[in-house]
């Protein structure tokens, strides 16, 4: 599944610089330097963090996409740093769970 398929599916694009990245697996995390070391290349990668330090992590593991649980907010500064910095950045209103189960479901 390509990430600029997800709004379709309900998840609110926030930054979609490289829609056509696929998206080949999940990961889960908030501690950056734990996902920095695990997240592999083409994951989505679930989260609550909203800081640029995310951005830096999202690169550095060049994951397909960066997905906002529970409806956090990101800063308007960083939507425009993900841009400049083509990181692929949606939101999801479901809890990390739920969110996890309908893109695992959507990618299997």
């Amino acid at each position: 599944m390509k990430v600029k398929e997800l709004p379709a599916h309900g998840f609110e694009p926030l930054a979609l610089p490289d829609g056509e990245r696929e998206i080949d697996g999940v990961y889960i995390g908030d501690l950056l330097s734990w996902v920095m070391g695990r997240a592999q290349m083409d994951n989505a990668w679930i989260t609550i963090m909203t800081n640029v330090n995310v951005i830096a992590v999202a690169s550095l593991a060049d994951t397909s996409c960066v997905i906002l649980a529970e409806g956090v907010e990101m800063p308007a500064d960083l939507v425009e740093t993900a841009l400049e910095k083509d990181i692929n950045v949606l939101r999801s209103t479901q809890p990390i769970y739920e969110t996890a189960i309908q893109l695992a479901g959507l990618i299997s």
